[in-house]
């Protein structure tokens, strides 16, 4: 299933428990979801008033 995910996180959400810290995905482009894998990444350069998708190969289409 396709889709687009919007919010406005440009990282992930770490979460503390008592032994180590887990990192919980927020950009959505993930492969390991719900965990963080280091994708949002490639967030890092999008321009403010463009919109993209990302492919499920991870590759970002500008729409």
């Amino acid at each position: 299933m396709s889709r687009i995910v919007t919010h406005e996180a440009k990282g992930p959400l770490e979460i503390k428990p008592s032994d180590k810290s887990t990192w919980v995905c927020r950009c959505g482009i993930s492969k390991n979801q719900p965990f963080c894998d280091g994708s949002h990444k490639k967030t890092l350069d999008e321009g403010e008033d463009k919109i993209y998708k990302y492919n499920s190969d991870g590759t970002r289409v500008e729409t």
